[in-house]
Parts: structure tokens; C-alpha cells; sequence
């Protein structure tokens, strides 16, 4: 046993709360109380021994489960041969095979190139930066309620100020927000929002790129109107934008299809990838239309930890478990069990406004049934009842009156029934 190993088993977890808040700084939030000690597929215990049910998911990274033995396996293998040279440096040929798996499956018309990165925000910047030298311009739309990222830029596209923008600006200029189109906007409120954003703020011919997430995901678990896609595609066209397509929580299976783009059956310019890619380790990409990938010169993009060789194989792995174990059509039936759950509790409770998502990308909202306004109160008091049950929950949306689901693909039908029976405890009540 390591050291570190060694004084976490000899310490209580209000000890290693106390070190925590002593050491780490209190911009880092922690939901828990507890600290993880080890974890397999939808489970986890902690260093004192309790066991919990995970549905966060580490935020929708372990849609193949924590420490799936394909992965680990996978990671050990590279772990002999090289841990990192830089890609840039000495390349290695699972980056490339990789890059030509993903190119395979992304739904983008046309000849693609990938680049990997490390973060989520990170590939949301390149994507970006892409966009900017093969357009000329500046501008970016994103979306009211969004989630880019906590970079600076990538939090600037960020459609939600607490606790992400509060007290961070100045951010970079030629960034513009509309309303998104989904819950409580319509396809009509946020045409007529581009407009006056067109004839007040920034011409169309100085916008580079208009960023979207197919299903918000810290904003709630929005689904985007399918009009609203095709109606983004053609002023994209219109005006020689490029559409990009932020499927950072969306993607690789998690809707119910490998990536949420098909559910609209329109094509991107680019997408952004990452969490559930390499199933715990750190790797992120951009994806999209050679014409726009090959814009920037040779150096302009990279990173030194960027397509890390062990996280590399971890998504090789990652690939094979979705294939192997029919892990969209599993996200499918897992998402249909957990809705019909859902929407049978809020028959019996008015405090539930409304059960959505795509696939397994499942949310619940709450309201004050007398005000019929956002009840954030409510949401946490059901997400503490649940811990405190042995259920991981998160929430999320705007007025953090939403609860999300992001249970491993994998979990066995057993352990996600006792979750159900958790659900329906704490919601029932």
C-alpha cells in the first residue's frame, strides 16, 4: 500500500473534509460529504465503507462504468509500452487509428479530420479558434443556459452566470447569447432574438461560428427543437457560418444514439467531444469538415498533454465495450424504464412540472405547485434524501431545480431497480 493509500484508510471522512477545506480552495465545490475509497461499474464505496449507487457519473464520463475491466486492461497494456513522448513530438499510431475510428461514426457529411485535446472546454476553444481562421471572422452566438466549459473563453460562451461568470469579467468581446429553443422558448422567440441580434449588435458576415448543445446539459437537459436544427443549418449556410455542434455530454451513447446529432438528421460543421470517449481519463477532440479542420497553419493547434497515449487506449477500449455490449440500445431501454418511473411519480406529485431527455439523458423539474415558479429547494432536499439512501444524484438548470440522471450504461438491471425504489421513495414524499 502507498502512502497516500495508506492515510486515506487510516482517516475518518470528517478528517479528510477538514484537510480538504485546509488545502483546496473554496472555488472548488464539493457536493459530498464523503471521499471515495474504490468503485466498479454503478457502484462505489467510500473510505469508511458505505455504498452508494452512482447516477452522476463522474458528470456523464462513465457511461461504460467505473473501472470496466476492458479499460483498465487497455490502460495496463499502454502503461508497458510509453505513458507520453507528445504528439507533436513523436507521434504514435493509436492516436491516428482513433482519430479514423471516431471519423467513421460522427455524423458530418463529407470528408473529416479530428484533432484530440484534453478537456472539454479546451476542445470547445479550438473548435473555435478553427472556425475563426477558416471564416475570417470574430463573432460567436451560443445559447441562454448553455455549458462550454470554466476557461475563460469557454465560460464566456457559458449561458449561466452563478456560480460560472459571477465575478470573472471582463470576458473576451464579440460573444453574443440568445434564447435557446427548447423549455418555454419557441422556435419563433429565438428567430426573432437572431434577428435583432443581426440588425443590432454584429452582422451575419462577421460571425464565425454559432456554438450549440443538441441537449443542454448544466442548463437543464433542453432538448433542442428538431425545427430549430434545420432552421440553424440553413442560416449557417446562409451566411457561411460554421455550425458546431457541442456533443461534450451528449455523446457516445448516451442519447440513445452514438452521438445526439442523429436524432436531427442534419450535419454539423464541427463537433466537440469528450467525457464519456475514454471512459474516466482525460481526452477530448474536435471533429469535423476537412475544408474547416485544415484552416489553421501546422502548429496553430495541439497541447502537450493533448491525445495522451493512455487515455488513447482507454477510447479505443471505450469504442468496443459500445459495440460489444449494445450500449445505444441499452441507453434506450434504461432511458424508457427511468421515464416510465418518472412520469408515474408525477402523477401523484405537483411538484413535478416536467420529465424529458433523450435515450438515458434523463431529467426531472420542480416547481412550487401554488407559484408554479422553479423550486431549487425542493430538488436538493430530494438529492440529499436520496444520498442519504445510498443514491449519487445531480442537479443542474438554471434555477437548479432540475435533477439529472447519468447512471453507467453498464449498471446491471438489479442495482438500477434499487435505485428506482430509492427514487420513488424520496420523490414520493
Amino acid at each position: 500500500m502507498n502512502a497516500v493509500m495508506k492515510d486515506q484508510s487510516q482517516s475518518s471522512n470528517s478528517e479528510w473534509h477538514s484537510r480538504r477545506l485546509a488545502a483546496t480552495p473554496r472555488g472548488v465545490a464539493v457536493m459530498s460529504d464523503f471521499f471515495i475509497d474504490h468503485a466498479k461499474n454503478a457502484e462505489l464505496w467510500d473510505i469508511e465503507g458505505r455504498r452508494f449507487i452512482d447516477f452522476a457519473g463522474g458528470i456523464a464520463v462513465l457511461n461504460t462504468g467505473h473501472c470496466h475491466p476492458k479499460i483498465q486492461a487497455a490502460i495496463a497494456a499502454q502503461l508497458q509500452c510509453f505513458t507520453h513522448s507528445c504528439y507533436q513530438v513523436v507521434p504514435y499510431a493509436s492516436y491516428v487509428s482513433l482519430a479514423e475510428r471516431i471519423i467513421d461514426i460522427v455524423p458530418i457529411d463529407g470528408p473529416k479530420k479530428l484533432a484530440f485535446f484534453s478537456t472539454g472546454a479546451e476542445a470547445i476553444e479550438n473548435a473555435v479558434k478553427i472556425a475563426r481562421v477558416a471564416t475570417g471572422r470574430g463573432g460567436v452566438i451560443a445559447f441562454g443556459g448553455a455549458f462550454h466549459g470554466r476557461s475563460l473563453f469557454a465560460v464566456s460562451l457559458t449561458g449561466k452566470v452563478q456560480p460560472y461568470k459571477a465575478g470573472f469579467g471582463p470576458f473576451p468581446p464579440e460573444i453574443y447569447h440568445v434564447p435557446f429553443p427548447s423549455q418555454g422558448v419557441s422556435l419563433e422567440e429565438s428567430r426573432r432574438a437572431m434577428e435583432q441580434l443581426f440588425k443590432c449588435d454584429i452582422e451575419p458576415s462577421r460571425v464565425a461560428a454559432i456554438v450549440f448543445e443538441p441537449v443542454q446539459g448544466e442548463g437543464g437537459f433542453n432538448v433542442i427543437q428538431k425545427e430549430a436544427v434545420v432552421w440553424l443549418r440553413k442560416l449557417c449556410d446562409q451566411h457561411g457560418i460554421v455550425m458546431i455542434a457541442d456533443e461534450v455530454q451528449t455523446g457516445f451513447a448516451r442519447t440513445g444514439k452514438m452521438f445526439a446529432m442523429e436524432h436531427f438528421g442534419v450535419s454539423p460543421d464541427l463537433m466537440t467531444l469528450a467525457k464519456s470517449m475514454a471512459g474516466g481519463t482525460t481526452l477530448s477532440a474536435v471533429v469535423g469538415k476537412t475544408s474547416i479542420m485544415d484552416a489553421p497553419a501546422p502548429g496553430g493547434l495541439g497541447g502537450t498533454y493533448a491525445g495522451n497515449p493512455l487515455a488513447i487506449a482507454a477510447a479505443h477500449a471505450v469504442l468496443d465495450i459500445m459495440q460489444e455490449e449494445k450500449l445505444v440500445d441499452r441507453a434506450n431501454v434504461l432511458g424508457n424504464r427511468l421515464i416510465e418511473r418518472l412520469k408515474n411519480l408525477q402523477k401523484g406529485n405537483a411538484t413535478i412540472s416536467d420529465v424529458r431527455g433523450l435515450g438515458a439523458m434523463v431529467a426531472c423539474e420542480f416547481v412550487n405547485p401554488a407559484t408554479g415558479a422553479p423550486d431549487a429547494d425542493r430538488t436538493k432536499q430530494i438529492q440529499q434524501a436520496a444520498l442519504k439512501k445510498g443514491l449519487l444524484l445531480l442537479s443542474c438548470g438554471v434555477y437548479a431545480n432540475v435533477l439529472r440522471f447519468l447512471f453507467p450504461l453498464t449498471i446491471q438491471d438489479a442495482v438500477f431497480e434499487e435505485a428506482l425504489c430509492i427514487l420513488d421513495d424520496v420523490m414520493g414524499t
